[in-house]
Parts: C-alpha cells; structure tokens; sequence
C-alpha cells in the first residue's frame, strides 16, 4: 500500500476562504494531484494547509459578504504516533468518543478559524488552543514546500535533523548526557555558592557550636545564680555584720533576745487550754526562729572575704555575656541557638560531602559529553558531503542542472550549525535554502531532500514544484513525488499532465458560477475524468483527440512507483 507509513490528511474542510465557498475534499494515500486552471482555487486549499500550520492570516482571504473563514483537517495517524498538542490517543472521554481501537491508529482533528475582524482562533482534537499549540501539532503531521511563509526545510534544526537521519546518527545518548551534566549541575549550584563558600560557612557553624559548648553552661538560669554569687562575694563583710546584728536580736544577751520573748510568752499561755492553739503557734514560731539563729550564726562564722573566687565568678559572668551578645537575649536563646547550628552544620557538612561527590561526578560527566559531542560531530562531517552528492545529483534530473549543493557543519562540541547551501543557477554563489532560490526551484530541492531523506512528516505538500520545467524533465519531477509517495502521502499543486499523470489520485478544482458569484467546485477524477482533465493540461482543448491518446499514454505509462534516487 502507498504512502501508509506514516499521517494521512483523510479530509480537508474549507469554508469562505477567497472563492471557496464551502467544500469538502476526501484525500487517500499516495501521491495526489490537484489540478485545475488558473485561479479555480487549487493555491487557496494550500493555503488553508498553511493556515493549520500557524501561518499569519490576511483578513483579505475572507470570503466577501461572510464574516469568517474556517480550515479544518482530520487526519488518521499511525498507532503510538501522537502529534504535539493533541490529546491522547484512544481517549474515550476525549471529542467524538475516542476514535479507533489501539492498533488501528486513530485520528487527530485540526481547526483554525479567521474572522474579517478579531483575532484567530484554533482547536486540537474539538479543544480550544493558541495558534502556537495548532502549529506544532500540524508541523508534526503536514511539511509544505513552495513559496510559502511555513517552510520546514529552511530551519536549522530541521536541516540537522535531516543530516542526522541520512547519516543514521542517534543524538539521543550524547542528549541524555547533556541533561545529565546539566542536572548535576544545577544541584551543586543548589547548594549554595562555591566551594570556597560552602568550606566558610561549614568552619563558622563548627565555630559557633564549640564556642557555645565549650563555655559549659549548666542551664538558663545559671547566670542568674551567678549575679547572686557575685553580689556576696563582692559584699562579704558587709553581710557578715548585717547577719551578726540579725543574730543579736533573735538569740542576743538573755532575756532581750526575740527567742527569750517568745519563751516568755508561750509560758504564760502554758495549762490554759482555750489557748493551747495560740501556745502552739509561738512555740511554732520559737523553732522557725531557732533554724533562722543557726543560719545567721553560720554567715557570720563561715562567710569569708575570697578575691580569687570573686574573680572567676566575674570572668565567667562576662563570658556569658559575650555569649548573649552573640547568639540571644538570655541563656535558653543562646542554648537554642546551639541546638539550631548543631543541626545546620551537620545539613552542612552532609552537603559538603554530596557537593565533593558532585564534582567528581559533573567531571565524569563532561568528559562523557565531550567524548559523544565530538563522537556526533565527527558522525555529522562524515555524511554531509554524501548527502549534499546525493541531493545534488538528484537537483540536475529536476530541471536544475547547474545547481549546486553543500552542506556546512560547523560549532563546538556535537557541531549543531548544520547549515543546508543552494547555487540554483550558473554564477550564483551557494546561499542558505531560505533565500536562494525561487519557488520553483526551493520546492525542487525539497522534493531532492526528501528523496534522500525519510524524516518527514507523514503528508508533504508541493507548489509551484513544476514551475518552469516540461519535457523529459516535467517526467522526472512527476516520477521523483511519485516515488515519495511509497514513504508518505504527497499532495501536488501541478499545471503539467506529465506530473499529475503520474499520481495515484486526481482532484480538479473548477470555478463555478452560482447567483452571480464565482465559487470553486473539487471534483475525485475517475479514469475517464483524468483523461479528460490530462488533455485540458495537454493542450488547452479536453475534446482533442490527440490530447486525449496522450493522456492515455501518460497514464498507461505510469510507473508503480520509484523515481530518482
């Protein structure tokens, strides 16, 4: 079966686009043909393919007398294929209730509308979307060749993807490898600066947290202890006189000591029993009194002057402070503060440690991405000059015979500057795709591109690729699409019987006048049909007899497929 390897455009809807009023064209595999004459409307279905491809509308291609012009297409795709933007495959929630069974393939819907006034609208698969979105899943089903604004081949990234694929180069390791160094990367620069500051960071927490455990601080409130301390040592005599003159009063000379009084007072309650509960409590307060003597006697014997003492509770007071000063308000904040840095520098130095290993590994993996840059680049070098032969050869079977071919690789590492030169004509010199050739000729050079290389998209797209040509050399422009067409579906915009004789299918696109106003009409050509439609191209005159048996004869001398190589 012909071009069934990849996407087919199955139906293409156009509605108030120029003279296309409404109408609908039902595509099959192969290479088709679409003819008619000039200005029927043959360009305006292309037109509408570029629209789906995300092309700048004009206002102007409105239909007159309506407000809005539509394009849409529907494709059937290949089982696994799923275009950019669209949504999954096989999806029963999904519009139009999922499509085909896994393994028949399915189909993607593309639409875009443009209005007289406002702005464009597009839809993947029946869901809104940005024309951005409608562009990319069209770009990985339709490649349009000819003098139009979409063109894949003029890319740099195409034409490198091109030269991959002709070479059989697989860039998928060297870029794995690449995300690979650039994730490792992006960690290390997670953590936190170079390593210089990371080893600055590490050295002032361990500082911190020795300086804070090397003080020894037994808990929160050892400071407030410590004041106390101080103020005895640094008032010691003054304390032992107040605690003698204290003592005095509570146990002094007999009979005037406090303790006296109250011996007193508890023998005169003693026997009188509605007071034994007063008695009880002085002799109570007489034993409070008597503990408070003994602690009073042992300031005034054992509290002596120590400078040595008074010193060190003074140093250690002032490196409490500076501590506080440092890390808190009190003690607890600075033992918090502690327990934080603790907990910081071993995240620290379990970072350290990762960002060691790190380097060892974004070394290992630049080595690595060099080796397969320079693997890729080497692989690029060694098939572009075969594959610019190859192109070149097949440009001078297209009615090009002096043109000209290169191909540049060029850039650091896996040398990814691929850059695809033309010299059409005699004298010219060799110029990028995009601004070295005419339409004609561009599409020509696409048509050779794509006879030498098989990573397009499954529907390409060809006008004007006739353009100036006829003869022996009409023959092998219509034999080379013809042979593309056994890799993918080929639609061809064509004035020459010699081309569209050597499609699979034909489609005639007429004008017609209805009410007074000209619209286009599409016609499927039967076999008789194309006859008729070859003679019109043949000669101007559907009924001549000789144009007809010409037709015949194009048609009967069809190949089965193949053209240059």
């Amino acid at each position: 079966m012909v071009g069934a390897l990849g996407p087919q455009l199955v139906e293409l809807h156009v509605r108030n686009l120029g003279v296309i009023d409404d109408i609908t064209v039902a595509l099959g595999p192969g290479m088709t043909a679409l003819t008619g004459e000039t200005g029927a409307g043959k360009t305006l279905l292309v037109e509408a393919l570029s629209l789906l491809l995300g092309a700048r509308p004009d206002p102007s291609v409105v239909r007159a007398g309506t407000d809005e012009a539509m394009v849409e297409g529907r494709f059937v795709v290949p089982p696994g294929f799923r275009p950019l933007g669209a949504a999954p495959l096989h999806d029963p929630d999904g519009p139009g209730g999922g499509g085909s069974p896994p393994g028949e393939g399915s189909e993607v819907t593309l639409s875009r509308s443009v209005p007289r006034a406002g702005r464009s609208r597009a839809w993947v698969d029946g869901r809104m979307a940005t024309i951005g979105a409608l562009a990319e899943a069209a770009g990985s089903l339709i490649e349009l060749h000819g003098q139009h604004e979409h063109q894949a081949l003029v890319r740099p990234d195409a034409q490198r993807r091109s030269l991959d694929a002709f070479g059989q180069i697989d860039v998928t390791g060297y870029a794995v490898a690449r995300q690979r160094l650039r994730r490792l990367v992006d960690e290390s620069a997670a953590l936190g600066g170079d390593a210089r500051e990371r080893a600055r960071r590490v050295d002032l927490l361990r500082y911190q947290v020795g300086e804070i455990e090397g003080a020894g601080i037994e808990d929160a409130g050892e400071d407030e202890r410590l004041d106390a301390e101080e103020d005895r040592l640094s008032e010691a005599a003054a304390h032992r006189h107040a605690a003698a003159a204290a003592l005095a009063a509570v146990s002094g000379a007999e009979g005037t000591s406090a303790l006296d009084r109250l011996a007193e007072a508890a023998g005169s309650l003693d026997g009188r029993l509605p007071l034994a509960g007063l008695e009880s409590r002085v002799r109570s307060a007489m034993g409070e009194l008597s503990d408070l003597a003994a602690e009073l006697r042992s300031v005034v014997d054992t509290w002596e002057d120590d400078p040595e003492h008074l010193a060190e509770v003074r140093e250690r007071r002032q490196l409490l402070h500076q501590l506080r000063r440092k890390y808190g308000d009190s003690l607890e904040e600075v033992l918090a503060y502690a327990d934080d840095a603790r907990l910081r520098l071993a995240a620290a130095e379990e970072e350290e440690e990762r960002a060691q290993t790190l380097d060892l590994e974004i070394e290992s993996a630049r080595s690595l991405v060099d080796r397969m840059g320079e693997e890729v680049a080497a692989s690029r070098l060694a098939a572009a000059p075969p594959l610019a032969e190859r192109i070149e050869s097949t440009l001078r079977r297209l009615a090009m015979p002096s043109a000209r071919f290169e191909i540049t690789v060029d850039g650091d590492g896996p040398a990814d500057q691929v850059g695809f030169l033309l010299g059409a004509n005699p004298g010219e010199p060799l110029m990028p795709l995009a601004s070295s050739a005419s339409g004609g000729e561009l599409a020509r050079t696409m048509l050779a591109i794509r006879l030498a290389v098989s990573d397009a998209p499954g529907v390409m797209v060809f006008d004007e690729v006739d353009a100036g040509v006829g003869g022996e050399a009409a023959l092998a422009v219509g034999s080379a699409l013809a042979g593309l067409a056994r890799r993918g579906q080929v639609l061809v915009v064509t004035h020459l019987a010699q081309v569209a004789a050597q499609a699979d299918h034909q489609i005639e696109v007429r004008k017609a006048e209805d009410a007074g106003r000209t619209r286009s009409e599409v016609t499927v050509l039967d076999g008789e049909g194309r006859v008729v439609e070859l003679s019109r191209m043949l000669s101007g005159h559907p009924d001549s007899g000789s144009a007809r048996r010409h037709a015949r004869e194009l048609l009967d001398g069809r190949p089965s497929g193949g053209g240059p190589d």
